[in-house]
């Protein structure tokens, strides 16, 4: 019957896919009716932390996105690439790692997307070059930020094992920074040179490539104030992980857990951010961030919940199966959560349905820390919002999806950037751990 679980599992999973957005969502929830009610598996667990932390941190930054903290950043982040064109194919990708770093959600790099295409037409770089690794480093940042769900959610797996919140970032942090680099030094090689592509020739003399005047653009006080805002809260989160954290024990017993500090956190910088910069609370939930958010958590919920009810029924077998080779070749891994993430679309999902099961099978902290990257391969499949974003954007038709479905622009770095990830994650875990 495994086996046939297994299969209701992935169909499941791939009828989510085609339906796309908060459809994975949806069937996620309706594969768990099928497994309780008509396979008699007992329920998994849902998800609640990962889900409520998620609501929370949207929550402050749809705020910050209305009091137009993100235009800020925006506006920072072009005048950054406009001072270097010709180097847009680095610092594109540094600029999106760092907004996702930052925000916890890779649905801010939808602002920085266009500015990236037009300093590579100013520059005379190849879109596809800056556009492929951006999208890329817009995804793997999930797995550096210190308030995205699926890092938080696999700090809390860690630590029964003795591995701090602090040192999963201080390994995350530095090994995706460094995949980067290498993944937009393989972009960069990947390619014609802009001028003497015949397609963007083609759509230059047809008239459909235009080239956009700088725009004057004037930060309000308010929208300075909500930045400065939500960075303090960052910071006081991680103080706060710091100092209740087993290592430093300065706080024994603390009176909230990080987790549930990190929510309490998240909804006081939306309070102040609300109150400082006076905004309409109605307006709020129409932020585009706010909906691609809970649209995220709904994917969680109902997909989490699938892969947990699955892997909880049958963890015994799947130890006997799985567990000797995990043990003897850790790597695979990451290769394991690569593969299930293109399908999960959801960084945050992929590590609470898979990363307690590898654990579980006895993987070291180690090799589950470097392959934790590969939970960041949503460029695999030529669906994800972000992509989809950055070819329409492109309106030199240098970025694109293939006629093979996986022969787009975004594969080979983001593959490169994931394996790379791999690697540093487990020299610097050495050192670290």
């Amino acid at each position: 019957m495994i086996w046939i679980e297994l299969l209701v599992v992935l169909f499941f999973i791939f009828l989510g896919s085609k339906m796309g957005g908060i459809g994975i969502g949806y069937a996620g929830g309706a594969g768990v009716v099928v497994l309780t009610l008509i396979f008699g598996l007992d329920a998994g667990s849902v998800p609640v932390d990962v889900i409520l932390i998620i609501m929370a941190v949207i929550s402050a930054i749809a705020a910050m996105q209305k009091a137009g903290g993100l235009d800020y950043l925006v506006h920072l982040s072009e005048s950054l690439l406009r001072k270097n064109p010709k180097r847009v194919t680095f610092l594109g990708p540094t600029v999106t790692y760092f907004m996702t770093l930052f925000a916890g959600t890779g649905h801010t790099a939808y602002a920085a997307l266009p500015v990236i295409v037009e300093v590579s037409k100013e520059g005379n770089v190849r879109p596809s070059k800056p556009l492929s690794i951006s999208v890329v480093a817009s995804q793997i940042a999930i797995t550096a930020s210190p308030i995205s769900a699926a890092v938080v959610i696999f700090a809390s797996f860690l630590e029964p094992l003795g591995v701090s919140y602090l040192q999963l970032l201080a390994i995350a942090i530095p090994s995706t920074i460094l995949a980067c680099v290498v993944g937009a030094i393989v972009a960069n090689k990947l390619g014609k040179p802009l001028d003497e592509d015949p397609v963007y020739q083609e759509r230059v003399k047809a008239g459909l490539v235009k080239r956009k005047s700088t725009e004057t653009h004037k930060d309000s006080k308010e929208a300075k104030r909500s930045v400065g805002i939500f960075l303090i809260a960052i910071a006081i989160i991680v103080t706060y992980a710091t100092i209740i954290s087993k290592k430093v024990g300065l706080i024994e017993n603390p009176t909230i857990p990080r987790n549930e500090a990190i929510m309490a956190v998240m909804l006081l910088a939306a309070t102040v951010i609300a109150l400082v910069c006076k905004l309409k609370m109605a307006d709020i939930p129409s932020m585009s961030t706010f909906k691609s958010g809970m649209s995220a958590a709904i994917c969680v919920l109902g997909v989490a919940w699938l892969g947990d009810t699955f892997v909880s029924n049958h963890i015994e077998e799947i130890k006997e199966a799985a567990g000797g080779m995990l043990n003897q070749y850790s790597w695979l891994l990451a290769v394991v959560l690569f593969f299930a993430s293109m399908l999960l679309y959801s960084q945050a999902a992929t590590t609470t349905a898979l990363m307690p099961a590898a654990l579980a099978l006895g993987v070291s902290p180690i090799a589950a820390i470097a392959s934790f990257a590969a939970v960041s391969a949503l460029f695999v499949l030529p669906t994800y919002p972000t992509l989809l974003a950055a070819v329409e954007m492109d309106d030199t038709g240098t970025t694109k999806i293939g006629k093979y479905v996986f022969n787009h622009s975004f594969i080979i770095p983001g593959t490169v950037t994931i394996a790379a990830s791999v690697v540093f994650g487990f020299l610097i875990g050495s050192i670290v751990l």
